[in-house]
Protein backbone atom coordinates (compact mmCIF):
# COMPACT_ATOMS: atom_id res chain seq x y z
CA UNK A 1 0.00 0.00 0.00
CA UNK A 2 2.81 2.60 0.40
CA UNK A 3 4.30 1.87 -2.46
CA UNK A 4 1.24 2.32 -4.25
CA UNK A 5 1.00 5.68 -2.66
CA UNK A 6 4.55 6.54 -3.50
CA UNK A 7 3.90 5.64 -7.26
CA UNK A 8 0.30 7.62 -7.31
CA UNK A 9 1.68 10.79 -5.38
CA UNK A 10 5.09 11.11 -7.77
CA UNK A 11 2.76 9.93 -10.80
CA UNK A 12 0.20 12.65 -9.96
CA UNK A 13 2.67 15.48 -9.96
CA UNK A 14 4.12 15.14 -13.66
CA UNK A 15 0.27 14.87 -14.89
CA UNK A 16 -0.12 18.18 -12.62
CA UNK A 17 2.70 19.53 -14.65
CA UNK A 18 1.86 18.27 -18.01
CA UNK A 19 -2.23 19.87 -17.66
CA UNK A 20 -1.24 23.02 -16.10
CA UNK A 21 1.05 23.55 -18.25
CA UNK A 22 -1.96 23.41 -21.22
CA UNK A 23 -3.30 26.46 -19.82
CA UNK A 24 -0.36 28.60 -18.46
CA UNK A 25 3.64 27.64 -19.28
CA UNK A 26 4.66 30.16 -16.47
CA UNK A 27 2.29 27.99 -13.93
CA UNK A 28 3.48 25.23 -15.20
CA UNK A 29 6.81 25.72 -15.67
CA UNK A 30 6.78 27.19 -11.62
CA UNK A 31 5.40 23.43 -10.45
CA UNK A 32 7.82 21.30 -12.95
CA UNK A 33 10.55 23.93 -11.46
CA UNK A 34 10.31 23.03 -8.03
CA UNK A 35 12.72 20.26 -7.06
CA UNK A 36 9.23 18.10 -6.23
CA UNK A 37 10.99 14.82 -7.43
CA UNK A 38 13.72 15.40 -4.92
CA UNK A 39 11.30 16.57 -2.47
CA UNK A 40 9.75 13.28 -2.53
CA UNK A 41 12.90 11.27 -3.26
CA UNK A 42 14.34 12.53 0.34
CA UNK A 43 11.07 12.16 1.84
CA UNK A 44 10.43 9.09 0.68
CA UNK A 45 14.49 8.03 1.56
CA UNK A 46 14.02 9.26 4.85
CA UNK A 47 11.02 7.24 5.74
CA UNK A 48 11.92 3.84 4.25
CA UNK A 49 15.78 4.37 5.95
CA UNK A 50 16.01 6.71 8.71
CA UNK A 51 19.39 7.69 7.99
CA UNK A 52 19.89 11.19 7.76
CA UNK A 53 23.17 10.54 6.45
CA UNK A 54 21.42 8.64 3.37
CA UNK A 55 19.62 11.96 3.25
CA UNK A 56 22.26 14.51 3.11
CA UNK A 57 24.06 12.59 0.54
CA UNK A 58 21.37 12.81 -1.81
CA UNK A 59 21.01 15.94 -0.80
CA UNK A 60 24.10 16.87 -2.03
CA UNK A 61 24.36 14.82 -5.33
CA UNK A 62 20.93 16.51 -6.33
CA UNK A 63 23.09 20.01 -5.75
CA UNK A 64 25.94 18.97 -8.25
CA UNK A 65 23.61 17.39 -10.54
CA UNK A 66 21.45 19.77 -10.97
CA UNK A 67 23.94 21.79 -12.97
CA UNK A 68 24.38 19.55 -15.53
CA UNK A 69 20.66 19.27 -16.45
CA UNK A 70 20.14 23.18 -16.68
CA UNK A 71 22.25 22.51 -19.92
CA UNK A 72 19.01 20.63 -21.69
CA UNK A 73 16.86 23.57 -20.58
CA UNK A 74 19.26 26.07 -22.52
CA UNK A 75 19.55 23.95 -26.05
CA UNK A 76 15.75 22.32 -26.24
CA UNK A 77 14.05 25.75 -26.78
CA UNK A 78 17.16 26.97 -28.62
CA UNK A 79 17.05 24.09 -31.71
CA UNK A 80 13.06 24.49 -31.55
CA UNK A 81 13.33 28.28 -32.58
CA UNK A 82 16.18 26.80 -34.84
CA UNK A 83 13.67 24.83 -36.76
CA UNK A 84 14.39 21.61 -35.78
CA UNK A 85 11.84 18.96 -34.91
CA UNK A 86 10.94 17.99 -31.56
CA UNK A 87 11.91 14.63 -31.53
CA UNK A 88 15.52 15.88 -32.81
CA UNK A 89 15.66 18.66 -30.54
CA UNK A 90 14.65 16.57 -27.13
CA UNK A 91 17.26 13.86 -28.43
CA UNK A 92 20.34 15.94 -29.25
CA UNK A 93 19.20 17.90 -25.71
CA UNK A 94 19.67 14.89 -23.95
CA UNK A 95 22.64 13.77 -25.46
CA UNK A 96 24.39 17.35 -24.99
CA UNK A 97 22.47 16.87 -21.25
CA UNK A 98 24.35 13.57 -20.52
CA UNK A 99 27.36 14.68 -21.46
CA UNK A 100 27.19 17.57 -19.62
CA UNK A 101 26.58 14.92 -16.68
CA UNK A 102 29.69 12.86 -17.52
CA UNK A 103 31.76 15.97 -17.48
CA UNK A 104 30.61 16.67 -14.17
CA UNK A 105 30.96 13.42 -12.53
CA UNK A 106 34.52 13.56 -14.09
CA UNK A 107 35.58 17.37 -12.57
CA UNK A 108 33.70 16.11 -9.38
CA UNK A 109 36.39 13.50 -9.04
CA UNK A 110 39.01 15.75 -9.90
CA UNK A 111 38.52 18.06 -7.47
CA UNK A 112 37.43 15.44 -4.82
CA UNK A 113 34.03 15.98 -4.29
CA UNK A 114 32.25 12.95 -3.41
CA UNK A 115 28.65 12.55 -4.72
Amino acid sequence: MYYLLKVLLTAGLVVAVSEISKRSSLWGGILASLPLVSFLGIIWLYIDTGSTEKVSELSKSVFWLVLPSLSFFLMLPFLLKKGMGFGASFAFSTMVMIGFYLVMIICLKKLGIHT
